[in-house]
């Protein structure tokens, strides 16, 4: 067989074993990539950037590095709550369908007793309703996981990013405040300028971070 094609073959099969009947699972995963992949190239811009001086380079690719962080863990907490969260409420029928509850309730089942339990599972409990069950659940997933992606990425990681930013260039103007005092004593004419690193501190967290 080919290589490209054994390749995308396995691929395929890793794809649908693990993720074929967790759509909302999938998502997760698949938004962490790409926040991975898209700091991958925000640091890979500033490094291979000639415009971009040494001094300030070791200011920014500290500082991507920082706000990937952020991106990526408050994009898989919160997307990954939200997922669960649902998943929890359906297999505990707090959110369900009438047929599934018109089930239960005809299989002699108490449903102020069950629905919304702890120990209440849908699916182990019921496994004739596994088709029905299944396809309601992968649809609520995959709503949640996008609900969870919409606030982590235009909510939270933004308000996170801001006061970590606020923060941190106020250390940072400070310390290189000394440090630009001292390095004018020792080499006058190669030291960095305060007006230069706030230009330098201003492009970086006026616009959120670079683009490539």
């Amino acid at each position: 067989m080919n290589p490209l094609v054994k390749f995308f073959t396995n691929a395929k099969t890793y794809l649908y074993k693990n993720y074929g009947e967790n759509p909302g699972t999938m998502l997760v995963h698949t938004g962490v990539l790409g926040w991975i992949l898209s700091a991958m190239a925000q640091v890979t811009a500033v490094l291979i950037n000639d415009k971009i001086s040494k001094k300030e380079k070791s200011f920014l690719i500290p500082q991507e590095i920082a706000d990937a962080a952020i991106n990526i863990l408050s994009f898989y907490i919160v997307t990954s709550s939200f997922k669960n969260l649902a998943s929890k409420l359906v297999s505990t029928g707090k959110i369900s369908t009438k047929n599934i509850i018109k089930h239960i309730e005809q299989k002699g089942v108490n449903l102020k007793d069950y629905i919304g339990k702890l120990d209440s599972n849908i699916a182990n409990d019921f496994p004739e309703l596994k088709g029905e069950y299944k396809s309601f659940k992968n649809g609520v997933d995959v709503v949640a996981s996008t609900i969870g992606s919409i606030v982590s990425c235009n909510i939270l990681t933004p308000v996170l990013r801001n006061q970590y930013a606020a923060k941190k260039q106020k250390e940072l103007i400070a310390q290189m405040d000394g440090v630009e005092n001292k390095d004018k004593k020792l080499n006058p004419r190669n030291s960095l300028s305060m007006d230069a690193y706030q230009k330098m501190a201003s492009m970086k967290y006026s616009s959120g971070s670079l683009k490539i």
